[in-house]
């Protein structure tokens, strides 16, 4: 039986990227040595960070000034990162699901944090808009999409201040301002390559205006200054990394990714809004997001909910539960999920609304 993998994180990717990493795995570049066991300092190897981070630049249409990097600790670590080296008084942050939450916490260890907006009160059914952005923060922090709640912004905002955003679940879906940020970071493991390595975008130029002292792991300019090789880098995660930025050059780039995501998305809510016995979770269609769609059955079928999910899953859907926090269903969508995925489950759905 075929499996549709919508799990929320380590997520699906690219099955061409699965057989490459595996090849290198046994053997990298014909060294006959593993790719997990090459040095990363190893001639063979540099050349893989330096593609990656070209490719990175090319298809994002990174200006001039910003440096990437590849680091370890996943969007988590960098919820400190972040404040340690670029908050000196106030930082604004908008708070639209817990992994905002989380980086907001984190902050206040480092100055006056405000919170500019929060969509709590409606269990983050929605993104705020109509808030004011302080002009005296250092930066006004956003995450572009809720994995938990099926919330996105489809579009960069404007700031009157520096911007960061944590993109971990919907880097390289859609094009980027990049020139609207002085940071941006992730995660990799949801639309980019295997858990274990974290994506930072850094303005090269916004760095160095903290007065505190920042221990050497946690500096930025300290990965700058080494291309990312101060420590030993995932190697693995990376390698995966550059051969998904590569799937996703040949498939026509972050334009064609976008219509893709589009389509599916289109396809997988016009289900949920016509069946009857399901509903979204997220309030306005505006919001909804592209890569993590989440619907519940509706009050009158709540009881066939888990019947659903055993339904489902004996046609091959994998990683449907919804988050703890919400429950019912969430469909990933990232960018290596075909269309044929997306149809799957909607054939299920319609086939459940029969026999009930």
């Amino acid at each position: 039986m075929k499996k549709h993998n919508f799990n929320a994180g380590p997520s699906i990717l690219p099955r061409e990227v699965i057989e490459k990493t595996a090849d290198a795995i046994l053997d990298f570049n014909g060294s006959g040595l593993s790719l997990m066991e090459i040095s990363h300092r190893a001639k063979d190897f540099q050349p893989v960070v330096d593609e990656a981070v070209a490719l990175f630049k090319e298809l994002l249409n990174i200006p001039e000034g910003y440096s990437v990097l590849f680091l370890g600790g996943g969007a988590s670590l960098e919820f400190c990162m972040i404040p340690f080296n670029f908050l000196e008084k106030k930082a604004a942050y908008l708070n639209t699901g817990v992994w905002a939450k989380k980086a907001m916490k984190e902050a206040k260890a480092f100055g006056e944090v405000v919170e500019v907006a929060s969509s709590a009160e409606s269990t983050y059914t929605y993104i705020p808009k109509d808030y004011v952005i302080p002009t005296d923060a250092d930066y006004f922090h956003i995450t572009t999409n809720n994995t938990i709640y099926g919330t996105e912004l489809h579009k960069d905002l404007d700031s009157p201040v520096p911007m960061i955003a944590d993109m971990s679940s919907d880097i390289f879906s859609r094009p980027i301002d990049v020139s609207k940020y002085i940071c941006i970071y992730g995660g990799a493991q949801k639309n980019l390559a295997p858990a274990g390595v974290t994506f930072v975008i850094i303005k090269n130029d916004a760095l160095g205006k903290v007065s505190r002292y920042i221990p050497t792991m946690l500096n930025y300019q300290t990965h700058i200054d080494n291309g990312s090789m101060f420590n030993t880098p995932p190697v693995v995660p990376i390698y995966s990394a550059l051969l998904t930025l590569r799937w996703i050059k040949a498939q026509g780039g972050v334009e064609a990714m976008q219509q893709r995501a589009k389509e599916k998305a289109e396809l997988l809510y016009t289900e949920i809004d016509r069946n009857k016995m399901f509903r979204g979770t997220v309030n306005n269609n505006e919001d909804r997001s592209y890569m993590n769609i989440c619907f519940i059955m509706n009050d009158e079928y709540k009881d066939l909910e888990a019947d659903f999910m055993k339904f489902a899953t004996g046609r091959g859907m994998v990683g449907i539960k919804g988050h703890r926090s919400v429950g019912g269903f969430r469909a990933s969508c990232y960018n290596a999920l075909p269309k044929e995925s997306v149809q799957a489950l909607i054939d299920c759905m319609q086939e459940f609304e029969k026999l009930h």
